[in-house]
C-alpha cells in the first residue's frame, strides 16, 4: 500500500493590518492533524504562502486552549525548528498530494483568500478526486477558489468555518478584515455551524471536509485520516481487481 502524502498549508502573516495585535497560525489546528498523520506514517509537507518561518498566535498558546497534543509539540525543539523552514507554495505547486489541509488562525484571512497559487493547488487536487480540508479561518482559502467550469468550489456544498458570533467571543470583530461566515455564505454553500458556539463541528461533503473552530481540531484530524485511509483502500482494491 502506498505512503499517503499530506500537504498542510499554514499562514505566514503574524499581525492584523489595523492593529498591533499579534496573530498567526492557531497551533492546535496544525498539531492534531500532524500528530495523526505522523502516527499513520504519512509523508507530511508543511507549506506557507511565502515559505520560511511561521508566526504562532499567542492566544493559542494560553493554558486554557493549549491541549495535551499541542503542548507536546510546542515543547519539542525539533518541531519548532521545522516551523521555521516551511516550504514556499510556489515550490510545491506542481507536486501531487492525497490531501490538501488548510490550517487556520486569523493570519490566514490576509494571505489565503486571494492567493492564486493556493487556489490552483486546491482546484487541481479537488478535481482529481483528492481530499481538500479546511479548519476554522483556513476556510478562507476556499472562498475564492473556483472549479474549471467557473463555479466557486464551495457553491452548493455543505461546509462550515469560524462563525461571526465566535468572532465576537474571540473579541476580534473589530480587528478582522472581513466577516468570514458572511463571505462564505455569499458563495452559495450550505453553511452549517454548531448549535453551541466554540464546540466541535466537522462537516463532510464528499472529498470536502471542513471544521468550524479550534475546538474541532481533534475531530477534524480523525475524520480526515479516516477518509484518507478509506479512499486509499478503495483504490488499492480497484487496482487488485484489474
Amino acid at each position: 500500500m502506498k505512503v499517503l502524502k499530506l500537504l498542510i498549508v499554514v499562514t505566514g502573516t503574524g499581525s492584523y493590518q489595523n492593529s498591533s495585535l499579534p496573530t498567526g497560525l492557531w497551533l492546535s489546528e496544525l498539531t492534531h492533524i500532524y500528530d495523526k498523520a505522523k502516527q499513520q506514517g504519512f509523508k507530511i509537507t508543511i507549506s506557507s504562502p511565502k515559505g520560511g518561518g511561521i508566526p504562532i498566535d499567542p492566544e493559542s498558546l494560553k493554558p486554557l486552549v493549549l491541549d495535551k497534543i499541542s503542548k507536546k509539540y510546542w515543547s519539542d525543539a525539533a518541531f519548532r525548528a521545522m516551523l521555521k523552514h516551511t516550504a514556499n507554495l510556489d515550490e510545491i505547486a506542481d507536486q501531487e498530494f492525497d490531501c490538501v489541509y488548510l490550517a487556520g488562525g486569523h493570519g490566514t484571512m490576509y494571505d489565503f483568500p486571494d492567493n492564486t497559487i493556493l487556489q490552483k493547488i486546491i482546484t487541481a487536487h479537488f478535481q482529481n478526486n483528492k481530499i481538500v480540508a479546511a479548519i476554522c479561518h483556513g476556510a478562507g482559502g476556499l472562498l475564492n477558489t473556483k472549479l474549471s467550469n467557473g463555479d466557486f468550489l464551495i457553491k452548493g456544498r455543505k461546509i462550515t468555518g469560524f462563525s461571526w458570533f465566535e468572532e465576537s467571543l474571540a473579541r476580534r470583530k473589530k480587528n478582522v478584515p472581513f466577516n468570514l461566515e458572511a463571505a462564505l455564505k455569499e458563495r452559495g454553500p450550505d453553511y452549517q455551524k454548531a448549535f453551541i458556539p466554540m464546540t466541535s463541528k466537522v462537516v463532510t461533503d464528499g472529498n470536502l471536509i471542513t471544521g468550524q473552530n479550534p475546538f474541532s481540531s481533534k475531530e477534524m484530524a480523525e475524520v480526515v485520516i479516516k477518509q484518507l485511509k478509506k479512499q486509499n483502500n478503495q483504490i488499492s482494491h480497484q487496482q487488485l481487481r484489474k
